[in-house]
């Protein structure tokens, strides 16, 4: 666990030093900032299952510093990670129908929050389902709550 946090604290110092010159210290407002972190998620939701994964990387940071771990390893950057959830996502039947459950959102500092949760993408029994944990980073640069780092897997 403490490795856990150590690495946490090491990503969102890192994160702050590549946005901080964009960026204004925000005052703190927990429960205010929690529904904002959740509304992000929500709307990343929608927009999956609509088909729109350009709508859904509306919620990551979109800068090179990005970064994105999946069973493949890290992808650093925006339009790399989009590009890869077009690649493995082609079409609405592969996509399937997104929910993520348990989230649980922890402020961190004034702008930075991580949150764990549970995903899973309801698809057509020829595909299977797909489901998993993710951790996610969130910091708030220019009065908006972005995903900066995100290290997702799968438990198929």
């Amino acid at each position: 666990m403490a490795n856990l946090n150590i690495t946490l604290h090491l990503l969102v110092c890192l994160a702050g030093a590549h946005g901080a010159a964009a960026q204004a210290t925000p005052k703190a407002k927990p429960e205010a900032d929690r529904r904002a972190i959740v509304q992000v998620l929500t709307t990343q939701t929608a927009a999956w299952n609509r088909g729109d994964i350009p709508g859904f990387m509306q919620g990551y940071w979109q800068s090179d510093s990005l970064v994105f771990i999946g069973r493949k390893g890290p992808t650093y950057g925006w339009q790399p990670t989009l590009a890869n959830y077009q690649k493995n996502y082609p079409d609405a039947a592969t996509m399937g129908q997104l929910d993520f459950g348990g989230l649980r959102v922890s402020l961190l500092a004034p702008g930075a929050a991580q949150v764990v949760g549970r995903w899973h993408l309801a698809r057509p029994a020829a595909l299977g389902d797909l489901q998993g944990y993710f951790l996610l980073v969130m910091r708030q640069i220019n009065g908006k709550w972005v995903v900066v780092a995100d290290h997702t897997n799968s438990s198929q």
